[in-house]
C-alpha cells in the first residue's frame, strides 16, 4: 500500500468506532472497568486498557498507531507539543552524567532546551557542525549516548548526511534521534537511513494547517536498547524498553499529554498531508528561484537550488523534494523589517508548514534569547528572513513579494530594536 493510501486508510478501527469513516473523538477522562481485578491488571501493565486520558486515550492511540504505520515504526507516543516530545524522549534515555552530540544548527527553542534546561539535569550537550562527520566523531566519548539532528535545520537549511551519521552511531552504539518535522514521513523514510527515533512537531504539516498543537515520538524498532543505561529496570521489556519507560514513567509523570481533540484534528490532517507537502515544496522551490534573481537579495538558502551544497544529498534523502521552508539574506535588520512590514498577503507569524505562507525575522524572534556570538555561530544574521511557504497560488505569492520589495516605508515606521 502506497504512502498516500496508508495515510487515508491505514490502521482503521471500524469495529471500535461503530463503522464510522473517521475514528471518533473520545474526550472523556476516565474509563469504566467491570471488576476491580480488571483495574489491577491494567494498572500493573499486565493487560492493556485505557485507564486515564493523561496516560492513554482511544483517539490519541489511534493517531499514534497511524504515525507509527507511516514511519514503519514499532510504536509511538503522542504529546502536547513538539518540544514536549523532544524533552520527554531525551529524558527517557539520558541520565545525569551523560552527554549527547547535537547539530549546532537547531531550532532556537531546541538549542535553549539543550544548552540551558538539560544542563540543570546534569546532561551535557556537545554542539558540532553536523556537516563535518569528523567533528561528530571527535565529540564522542565514553559517556556519549545519543546524536541529535534535524532533517533540514530551521532556518539555516543545513542537511545532514544520514548514511555517514548512522554509521557513526552504529560504530559507537549511540542512539540516532532525528527531528523530522520539516520533512514529515512522506519525504523522509527515516527507518531506511538508520535512524532509531523520530520526533515530529505535529503542529506543523501533520496538523493539517496549524489546527492544533502536538508532538510525537516514534520508535522505529531499530535500536538495541540494551545498550542504553538510562533504561535500567525497563530492559526486561527488550525491544520495547524505550516505549515502556516513556509510557510507565516519563510521559506519565511529566503529564504533557496530547488532547483527544488535537489527536482527532491531526489524524484528519494526515489525510491531506501529501497534497499539502507537494504544493508547499513546489511553491518553495519556485520562490527560491524568484528570490535568487531579485537584486535586493544577497543570498537564498534552500536545498532545492542547484547551487546549494546540500542539493544532491537532499534529493536522495527526501523523496526528490526539499521542504517548504527557505531563508534569504537582505542587507541588514532595517531592510529585513522594511520587507516584512510591506507584505500584504503573506502573514507575519512564527509557525512553519501552515497552509498559509508565513514570514519572520529569526534573529529577533525564535533566536531572540541567543547572544550575538551564538547567533553568528548558528548562521543567524540580522538580515536573515525566513519564509514558510504555504499552498496559495504561486502567482499571488510572487506578486506580494514583488510589491513588498518595491514599497518604501518611511524610516520612522521601522523599529530598529
Amino acid at each position: 500500500m502506497k504512502f498516500e493510501t496508508r495515510a487515508l486508510h491505514g490502521n482503521e478501527a471500524r469495529k471500535e468506532s461503530h463503522n464510522a469513516l473517521r475514528f471518533p473523538e473520545y474526550s472523556g477522562v476516565a474509563f469504566d472497568f467491570a471488576k476491580a481485578e480488571d483495574m489491577e491488571l491494567a494498572f500493573t501493565h499486565r493487560k492493556p486498557a485505557h485507564t486515564y486520558s493523561r496516560i492513554t486515550n482511544p483517539t490519541v492511540e489511534h493517531f499514534e498507531k497511524k504515525l507509527a504505520l507511516l514511519e514503519q515504526g514499532s510504536a509511538a507516543v503522542a504529546l502536547s507539543s513538539g518540544m514536549a516530545a523532544l524533552t520527554t524522549a531525551l529524558l527517557a534515555v539520558l541520565k545525569r552524567g551523560d552527554n549527547l552530540v547535537a547539530s549546532k544548527y537547531l531550532f532556537g527553542n531546541t538549542y535553549s532546551l539543550l544548552k540551558n534546561t538539560l544542563t540543570e539535569f546534569g546532561i551535557e550537550t556537545r554542539f558540532v557542525d553536523i556537516k563535518e562527520c569528523d567533528k561528530i566523531a571527535e565529540a564522542i566519548d565514553g559517556e556519549t549516548r545519543l546524536i541529535l539532528v534535524e532533517t533540514i535545520s530551521n532556518p539555516q537549511m543545513v542537511v545532514p548526511d544520514f548514511a555517514k551519521i548512522a554509521a557513526l552511531a552504529a560504530e559507537h552504539n549511540l542512539i540516532l534521534m532525528v527531528d523530522g518535522t520539516v520533512t514529515t514521513p512522506f519525504l523522509f523514510a527515516a527507518k531506511e537511513f538508520g535512524v532509531h527515533v523520530v520526533i515530529h512537531s505535529t503542529t506543523k504539516f501533520i496538523s493539517g494547517g496549524a489546527t492544533s498543537v502536538g508532538g510525537i515520538i516514534v520508535d522505529l524498532g531499530t535500536c538495541d536498547w540494551s545498550k542504553c543505561p538510562a533504561l535500567g529496570k525497563y530492559h526486561r521489556y527488550g525491544q520495547s524498553a524505550f516505549m515502556a519507560r516513556l509510557r510507565m514513567e516519563v510521559h506519565r509523570n511529566f503529564g504533557a499529554c496530547m488532547s483527544p481533540q488535537s489527536a482527532y484534528l491531526q489524524t484528519l490532517g494526515l489525510e491531506t498531508l501529501v497534497l499539502r507537502v507537494r504544493t508547499s515544496c513546489d511553491n518553495a522551490l519556485a520562490l527560491a528561484k524568484y528570490l535568487r534573481a531579485r537584486p535586493e537579495v544577497r543570498d537564498v538558502t534552500y536545498p532545492g537550488l542547484g547551487e546549494s551544497p546540500f542539493h544532491d544529498l537532499a534529493q536522495r534523502q527526501y523523496n526528490g523534494r526539499f521542504g517548504g521552508v527557505l531563508s534569504f539574506e537582505l542587507e541588514n535588520k532595517k531592510e529585513a523589517f522594511r520587507f516584512i512590514n510591506s507584505l500584504r498577503l503573506i502573514r507575519r507569524a512564527t509557525n512553519i508548514n501552515d497552509n498559509k505562507t508565513l514570514v519572520i525575522h529569526p534573529a529577533s524572534t525564535i533566536f531572540a534569547d541567543c547572544s550575538p556570538e551564538e547567533k553568528a555561530g548558528m548562521n543567524v544574521s540580522e538580515g536573515l528572513v525566513r519564509l514558510s511557504v504555504g499552498i496559495e497560488h504561486l502567482e499571488d505569492l510572487v506578486s506580494d513579494i514583488g510589491q513588498a520589495f518595491q514599497t518604501q516605508q518611511p524610516d520612522h515606521e521601522i523599529n530598529e530594536g
